[in-house]
């Protein structure tokens, strides 16, 4: 049988995701969504086999992308901003042929069809009029085998994979060494004479007790002791062992009362959801005179969900319930969404569940800081921000081979898909 041109929506089910991730309960479901791993849910929206496509862009700021097509097979959930592509007929169109087939020429048929100005999105109706060329299913069946043994491609995937993970490794390990005082043992050494740390932490605590005297904070509970026990690693000369809650203050978020979507002068303050958290996608605005305001000199922190302890920094807007707004009391500021950015296990190592899993609070308050002196902090920043640079250039480096890969796979599946023209048939 010749290789046709088809359109999906002819031979497809093109079927919008309805789990909000916000909203998901942790259950027994795969919950797919654009992410590689899979969350849950606690009950499922299809049971069938999907090619599952995101219907906005990956890297947002005005830019299209797709990072991943999901293939998925049995009862599962899907988030809403994916959408599932069912096959009606599996006897003319294999599933896993068609994901394999869409993966490998995403770039080429679904993100030229992604548009918006800021907010890029795939819409469902473009989905159906994207053609492919549908060779017999005896020959999808042969492309899937040699899509799974293409040993070369495989070699050079799990290389890329390692890589990943090392590079991951590689920053928490310049993040922990900071916070330890080995970045900076040579300018210590260099500096003997620079202020000890107890002195920034007698000057916080006396702001602090002055802006509770003035009923500009309120009064926090009393924090036991730090001892023995607690204390991972010998501190560095000059520096001191504090609490969290002893060097900031922090509010949870609140959804505002009143939200619309588009910006005007009485709805002009940015809603700080998730989304907009993440990615930097406002798609919503508020007046509310009673909102959470975070502006540039604040760190968020994510306190419920799937994401729990991603921080970010700088974003100016009402804060939405999932996060926390932090204020830090005489700490450098990129200091601190370093230190806090090297915490993220210790962050998911005790969560509260109440349905999503959320922050532990006494345990954030009590949390342990390694605090240097307020000029060594800016040299701890400049030493990470310098190492964090070569990082991002291995980053780079790693993505180009991960495109070399997937160049390789799709230049020895495309004859494969295509075939002689002559043999296309329209």
């Amino acid at each position: 049988m010749s290789n046709r041109i088809i359109k999906l929506g002819d031979y497809c089910d093109i079927i919008k995701g309805a789990i909000g991730i916000q909203k998901a309960i942790p259950g027994e479901y795969p919950l797919v969504v654009t992410a590689e791993n899979r969350l849950s849910h606690n009950e499922y929206q299809f049971d069938d086999t999907a090619i599952l496509i995101p219907l906005v862009s990956s890297t947002g700021h005005g830019h299209a992308s797709i990072n991943r097509l999901h293939y998925q097979e049995g009862k599962f959930a899907l988030g809403t901003i994916l959408c599932a592509l069912i096959i009606k007929d599996t006897t003319k169109i294999n599933p896993r042929f068609l994901y394999i087939y869409l993966s490998y020429f995403k770039d080429h048929l679904l993100v030229p069809l992604m548009k918006g100005a800021a907010n890029v999105t795939l819409s469902m109706k473009k989905i159906k009029e994207v053609e492919i060329i549908l060779p017999s299913l005896e020959r999808q069946l042969e492309i899937i085998e040699l899509e799974k043994n293409n040993d070369l491609v495989d070699e050079l995937n799990l290389e890329i994979e390692t890589q990943k993970q090392l590079l991951t490794q590689l920053k928490q390990s310049i993040l922990q060494e900071a916070i330890q005082g080995k970045l900076t043992a040579d300018w210590r050494e260099q500096n003997p004479n620079t202020e000890p740390a107890n002195e920034l932490l007698k000057r916080i605590k006396e702001e602090k007790a002055q802006l509770i005297k003035d009923n500009k904070i309120k009064k926090e509970k009393a924090l036991p002791p730090i001892t023995e026990e607690e204390i991972p690693f010998e501190l560095p000369d000059g520096w001191v062992w504090c609490r969290f809650q002893t060097l900031v203050t922090y509010r949870k978020g609140k959804k505002p009362s009143i939200l619309v979507k588009e910006k005007s002068k009485k709805y002009c303050i940015p809603y700080i959801d998730i989304k907009a958290f993440e990615k930097n996608i406002i798609k919503q605005y508020t007046n509310d005179p009673n909102a959470v305001l975070s502006d540039k000199t604040n760190i968020l922190l994510v306190w419920d969900g799937s994401r729990m302890g991603i921080i970010g920094k700088g974003l100016e807007g009402a804060v939405g319930s999932t996060l926390v707004k932090i204020d830090l009391y005489k700490i450098d500021f990129d200091y601190m969404f370093f230190l806090l950015s090297s915490k993220f296990k210790f962050f998911n190592s005790n969560p509260k569940q109440a349905g999503l899993p959320h922050m532990n609070g006494p345990l954030l308050d009590k949390m342990l800081i390694a605090l240097p002196s307020i000029k060594e902090q800016k040299i701890i920043v400049e030493k990470i921000e310098n190492l964090m640079q070569k990082c991002q250039a291995l980053e780079q480096e790693i993505k180009n081979s991960e495109a070399n890969a997937q160049m390789l796979m799709q230049a020895v599946l495309k004859e494969a898909f295509e075939g002689k023209k002559e043999d296309v048939v329209i």
